[in-house]
């Protein structure tokens, strides 16, 4: 049996802004993708912890350090600038893999800069370990 498990999450992102007119998804600023361990395309799940809304898209790529989380396309409707979301990847894998799996945690702080980083289950990384 397979299992759709937490692979990685960016705790309290502050949205930055939104295209309306975009084609869709979510762009994330790459520095902080490669700190929680996403990709571009990958499938996000994100809540909107202001008005506790949930939507799916992907990610697209954006520029490193820009600390940009910009709402795409329909998903620009989802959460306004200033909104504090939650996104998340998950992962299809066997039950016994998935008892062992420890998915990563990011958590930035209020201008989308990395706070601390850690796996469930482990203490957190100085900010000095993400460099």
């Amino acid at each position: 049996m397979k299992l759709h498990v937490l692979k990685s999450k960016i705790h309290n992102a502050i949205v930055t802004s939104g295209d309306l007119e975009y084609e869709g998804s979510i762009t994330i600023d790459s520095e902080l993708l490669e700190m929680a361990n996403m990709i571009p395309n990958e499938k996000v799940l994100v809540v909107n912890n202001n008005n506790g809304e949930r939507f799916e898209t992907y990610i697209i790529k954006g520029d490193h350090g820009s600390r940009e989380i910009q709402l795409n396309g329909a998903a620009a409707r989802c959460a306004l600038v200033g909104d504090e979301i939650i996104i998340m990847t998950f992962a299809l894998m066997e039950e016994a893999d998935a008892r062992n799996f420890k998915p990563m945690i990011l958590i930035v702080d209020r201008e989308n800069n990395p706070k601390s980083r850690h796996y469930v289950g482990e203490q957190s990384q100085p900010l000095s370990s993400f460099s």
